[in-house]
């Protein structure tokens, strides 16, 4: 049948007022037009649905039965309409993260290409900042939420870890340590070593890693980017303690896995007793699900 919403909001307006006028009045349309609709709803369907006077108009029983029905129909029909308006409202926004270096360049990509494939309502804007420029700009309220390397303990962030990422040699493919399948920390004992600088915030925890098991280094070179470091090595200065989410891929390089595994934490963090917005919420979640799969790191020779 070619029933329209406005010939039955024309219809439970009359049903209602009992009065063409008045009925016109309440849908803001002219006392002609609603005749008119009323007239082709009951021709489309074949039946009467008002029996007129010059004083009032009654609905019939059909048309009683069917003002029940459309009541029901139509107040369902608005309840899915504004859920629908609610759910396009979540989505539509702008989200600011602030990233250190290596989520910026694994993590934040493969987010930013999904959000604009699912939430095309949605802006994000991604700061690559240094570890201690995250923790600013998270305290600072100039972002939503950032993702840090295992920030240190504070009561003013609420955070979430999402993901562990292991510590990797990188070496040149000529060093005797890329013969090994994996190797042992202690094996860099007195080793030339190019490092992260203290910008970073993976280079507390191989100090660390590096401390607790009583192993000295020699650092020839301290870089604030993991690229730098890798060309250093390439260079034949020394070799390098990287993440596993940013290892190379180069032809002169080898990574190896060390072992014991020591880890470094990707963790989420906002304002504590500061909610998300929606739509910053949906990036955040959709961060935690691109963690539980990261890029598989290779052995590379």
């Amino acid at each position: 049948m070619n029933v329209s919403l406005r010939q039955l909001r024309a219809f439970l307006a009359v049903a209602e007022q009992r009065h063409f006028r008045r009925a016109a009045e309440q849908i803001h349309l002219t006392q002609p037009a609603v005749s008119r609709h009323i007239a082709e709803l009951e021709a489309e369907l074949d039946v009467r649905l008002f029996d007129r006077s010059t004083r009032e108009v009654v609905p019939t029983e059909a048309g009683r039965y069917l003002q029940g029905a459309v009541e029901r129909v139509l107040d369902e029909l608005e309840g899915v309409l504004a859920h629908v308006h609610s759910e396009v409202e979540r989505r539509r926004g702008k989200v600011r993260v602030a990233a250190a270096p290596t989520p910026s360049a694994e993590l934040m990509p493969r987010c930013i290409a999904e959000c604009a494939r699912d939430y095309p309502e949605l802006t994000l804007h991604l700061r690559d900042q240094t570890q201690a420029q995250v923790l600013d700009s998270v305290r600072g309220g100039e972002v939503d939420f950032g993702v840090a390397i295992d920030p240190p303990g504070s009561a003013e962030f609420e955070r979430e870890t999402i993901m562990h990422d292991p510590f990797w040699l990188v070496c040149h493919r000529d060093h005797p340590l890329a013969k090994l399948a994996k190797v042992p920390w202690k094996k860099l004992q007195g080793q030339r070593m190019v490092l992260l600088d203290y910008s970073s915030g993976s280079r507390r925890l191989i100090d660390q890693a590096l401390a607790e098991r009583g192993i000295e280094v020699e650092v020839v070179q301290q870089t604030s980017h993991t690229h730098t470091a890798f060309r250093m090595v390439e260079a034949g200065l020394g070799s390098s303690v990287t993440p596993g989410l940013s290892l190379p891929d180069s032809p002169l390089l080898a990574c190896r896995p060390l072992t014991p595994t020591a880890r470094r934490a990707i963790t989420l963090i906002r304002r504590r007793h500061r909610s998300l917005s929606p739509v910053a919420e949906l990036v955040w979640n959709r961060l935690r699900e691109l963690a539980l799969n990261p890029p598989k790191p290779a052995l590379r020779s």
